[in-house]
């Protein structure tokens, strides 16, 4: 069974608690198929509250939410909607089992396309659904689709305006003090007016990727989301460590993500070991600070930190990045988790030192990243 059809599923659902005055928004529908993407699809129970709960249904509405929920989701949606098309459609228990809650039961190429026919119907396509799904729930087909994905935003970071104004040619605010210059070479005719637009500028960049143990779940795509970045802002540097420092600039290669990240995990020592933050800071510090970060350049650490190590080292060497560093950004995946607090002793010796920390459990978060890289 295609996702799609899930989707259209909701997406009907959905239009039905509107029509009673059930308030129910487009990002509710799409926490609504991710939930359903969790739950037993065979287990009614389940279903009603994963929907309850993602559609956001207020206690007085709770009746008629009810009251629809068996009309679509054990009944059929064409019940709802008698008058809506002459063509029926898929009866939600046999929705349910092509989703995998009976065995054997494949469906045919003909209800695919029947149950993904939405005509005016609002859905969603499969990107929207990706950007929200966390990393650690993604499979290898996910990744080959967020390759993408995950190239498009490092695009977008890569040709961020600043604010820094510039002389343009083009369209642009009028620079009068420019223009009256060249006024004056013309006699005090103004012949032409000088503008200023918002400069294109590379950032300057040097990543730091936690690799142990911990952050298996998420390297692999966050990994994938740094090559990105090093392919379309060519001033990135990217180091991964865990229980030592290992600079990967120089392996990188513009193939696809799959084959680098299997060369890197077989090439980099103690891949998916333990950790030692402080020390692999405190090493980059010593050993590449002075040469890579300025006023200008950027530093993201991107690690859950989670450190085995002395975290009185990690506090110096992140003492000295942030002396240099115009910003120092941390990346945690746990931060997805909304009981998350910064309470791991690696993160408390480093968060003095950090302006920022931000979650990178998902592609949408890390999109929502690039406006502040370029900040």
């Amino acid at each position: 069974m295609s996702e799609k059809s899930l989707v259209v599923h909701v997406a009907r659902f959905a239009r039905a608690l509107r029509e009673r005055e059930i308030l129910v928004s487009p990002a509710d529908e799409v926490d609504a198929v991710t939930a359903l993407t969790l739950v037993d699809l065979s287990d009614r129970a389940e279903v009603r509250q994963a929907l309850r709960v993602a559609l956001k249904i207020r206690p007085r509405d709770a009746g008629a939410f009810d009251e629809l929920f068996k009309r679509f989701w054990e009944s059929g949606p064409a019940a709802a909607d008698p008058g809506r098309s002459s063509r029926p459609a898929s009866p939600p228990a046999a929705l349910l089992r092509r989703q995998g809650a009976a065995p054997g039961s494949e469906p045919e190429s003909r209800d695919l396309e029947r149950d993904v026919a939405v005509g005016d119907l609002p859905g969603y396509s499969p990107e929207a659904l990706l950007r929200k799904k966390p990393f650690e729930e993604c499979t290898e087909s996910d990744l080959r689709a967020m390759e993408r994905l995950l190239e498009r935003a490092a695009y977008r970071l890569a040709t961020c305006r600043s604010r820094r104004l510039v002389p343009t040619r083009g369209r642009g605010a009028v620079d009068l003090r420019r223009s009256f210059r060249k006024a004056v070479e013309t006699d005090g005719e103004f012949l032409r007016l000088a503008r200023r637009a918002r400069a294109v500028e590379e950032p300057r960049l040097v990543v730091l990727c936690d690799t142990s143990g911990s952050m298996d779940a998420h390297t692999r795509f966050l990994l994938c989301f740094l090559l990105a970045l090093k392919k379309a802002a060519r001033r990135t540097e990217i180091f991964v460590f865990n229980t030592a420092l290992t600079r990967l600039t120089p392996w990188l290669s513009p193939a696809r993500i799959g084959p680098t990240l299997e060369r890197l995990a077989a090439e980099v020592p103690d891949w998916s070991g333990g950790t030692r933050i402080g020390e692999s800071l405190a090493e980059f510090a010593a050993r590449h600070l002075d040469e890579m970060v300025d006023g200008k350049t950027v530093v993201i650490v991107v690690s859950d930190g989670l450190d085995r190590g002395d975290t009185a080292i990690l506090g110096a060497a992140m003492r000295a990045i942030r002396s240099r560093a115009r910003r120092v950004i941390w990346l945690n995946p746990l931060m997805g988790d909304p009981r998350f607090e910064p309470t791991a002793r690696g993160m408390e010796a480093a968060l003095p030192f950090v302006d920022l920390l931000a979650s990178a459990h998902n592609l949408e978060s890390l999109e929502r990243l690039i406006p502040r890289l370029a900040a």
